[in-house]
């Protein structure tokens, strides 16, 4: 498989609640750059599991600034990514990318990215020649899937590398 230059993939998730950035807030994410594994956990309020559902996070308290995160954040991906436009890749970015693209504008009135991602089920579904298979490749992660936003966008990256080696 013919994979071109890859090193300007940033592998994001988010952790939020509300169904969108206008009905509710995006509390942390983590980023994770390919290939060099560099990691990044931006938090923008403490939080603890809900009540009701464990995967939903909610507040505790404490709100960080989300304008100085976010600077933060960009000049973490444009130094890893030197002159190349960087690729948001996330295993569900209908809900990453929302919530990521929103605090960009919002905060700094600019988005890195530009206006695309890239979902990592579509690239399996791909490699396996089956448009419907968009869950199997999760067998392919290492790290943990537990809802801590840099450990799901590592265990992502460490998936995505066992498919370009051909694991399936």
């Amino acid at each position: 498989m013919k994979s071109g230059n890859l090193t300007n993939l940033i592998f994001v998730d988010c952790e939020a609640y509300g169904k969108c950035p206008a009905l509710g807030k995006l509390t942390e994410f983590g980023a994770v750059a390919y290939p060099s594994k560099a990691t990044f956990h931006g938090v923008l309020a403490e939080t603890k599991p809900s009540e009701g559902n464990p995967m939903i996070p909610a507040p505790t308290g404490k709100i960080y600034d989300e304008r100085e995160i976010f600077e933060k954040f960009e000049k973490w991906i444009l130094n890893l990514t030197k002159h190349e436009r960087p690729i948001f890749v996330s295993d569900n970015p209908a809900f990453d990318w929302q919530w990521i693209n929103d605090s960009f504008w919002r905060t700094l009135g600019r988005i890195p990215f530009g206006h695309s991602a890239r979902r990592l089920s579509d690239f399996y579904a791909g490699l396996v020649g089956d448009f419907t298979n968009t869950q199997s490749w999760k067998k392919l992660r290492v790290t943990l899937h537990d809802h801590n936003p840099v450990h799901d966008s590592m265990g992502n990256v460490e998936a995505f590398e066992r498919m370009l080696q051909g694991e399936r």
